[in-house]
């Protein structure tokens, strides 16, 4: 896969991963694990670029002894959701056609 394509899949899959409530490291790449296999280096990297765009905020807090960060979805980080969604629809409609057997050989 692209890897411009992969970075953006996995972006929105973070971004999917924190929709309905905080998160943290782990929980995410946990959660995520069924779906794309991710690195705790690569999750934070993702991270840190999404908090930067403005699509998700952090916040500190004391668990069992020790800071750990929370990730929250913003407004921004829900559109993107969305535009990813839609642009879905267009890569699937792309993918039918590329697929598609009609009979003819070229």
């Amino acid at each position: 896969m692209d890897g411009q394509m992969k970075r953006g899949l996995l972006d929105v899959c973070v971004l999917a991963a924190i929709k309905d409530e905080d998160s943290y490291g782990y929980k995410i790449i946990k959660d995520l694990k069924p779906y794309a296999e991710l690195s705790e280096s690569t999750l934070y990297t993702i991270l840190k670029r999404l908090e930067t765009a403005g699509m998700l905020t952090v916040r500190s807090a004391e668990h069992d002894g020790r800071l750990r960060k929370y990730y929250r979805i913003t407004p921004e980080g829900l559109k993107r959701i969305e535009a990813f969604l839609e642009d879905w629809k267009e890569m699937m409609m792309i993918y039918q056609f590329v697929t598609k057997e009609d009979g003819r050989h070229e």
